[in-house]
């Protein structure tokens, strides 16, 4: 599943010089955990085809990619450090109070606080979701050591996956982008039975203590 944006991506990589290509991995890797409408893991996906084609190197380009997959992951955690306190001073008038009720950040906070370190390391497997579990796991008081590590080995699983994936299938590494688009939807169909169970749970509770 192809946009008119990636195959211009993928067609101007193609063209540049070796270095070039590993810094606009790392960019790209940077990005899609900073600004989520980028197509982070098809492009990751297109390294492995460069790979098997013996563009650039596996090691190279794995190790470019998840160091700055944890760069991003880290920047918008820290946003929510900072935004954090802002909103747990009390400012009322807090930007993303425009936006969000505080009762849902707070759910988010403590559904972080009692799943920690799973979440972030599942947080590469969990399409649509990921500049959301860094931003909450900034506003809790998680390790910031333990959650780097987190993160580093779920960047390293999934883009193990992703880049072998490309060198496997080769040059029908583009069928990659439909098997990420119906996981995506997978996951999203799993999230949404997951909170209506926990609503329906919460409301017997409710409905039991009365």
């Amino acid at each position: 599943m192809f946009d008119d944006f990636t195959r211009f991506v993928v067609d101007w990589i193609q063209t540049q010089p070796l270095i070039m290509i590993y810094v606009y991995f790392a960019l790209i890797s940077y990005l899609e955990n900073v600004v989520p409408p980028v197509p982070g893991d098809i492009l990751v996906a297109f390294a492995g085809y460069l790979v098997a084609e013996n563009v650039i190197g596996f090691i190279p380009v794995y190790i470019t990619t998840t160091v700055a997959s944890v760069l991003g992951f880290y920047h918008v955690y820290y946003l929510g450090k900072i935004w954090g306190k802002g909103i747990d001073s009390g400012d009322e008038n807090h930007f993303l109070l425009k936006y969000l009720d505080i009762k849902y950040i707070d759910k988010a906070k403590q559904w972080m606080v009692k799943y920690g370190q799973g979440v972030v390391v599942a947080n590469r497997f969990l399409a649509g979701t990921r500049s959301i579990i860094a931003l909450v796991a900034g506003m809790t008081p998680l390790n910031l050591s333990k959650t780097m590590i987190s993160s580093t080995v779920s960047s390293l699983l999934w883009n193990g996956i992703l880049i072998g994936a490309g060198w496997m299938i080769h040059k029908n590494w583009q069928l990659i982008g439909s098997y990420l688009s119906n996981y995506g939807k997978f996951v999203f169909v799993i999230i949404a039975l997951i909170f209506v169970y926990n609503w329906f749970k919460k409301r017997k509770v409710t409905s039991t203590a009365n």
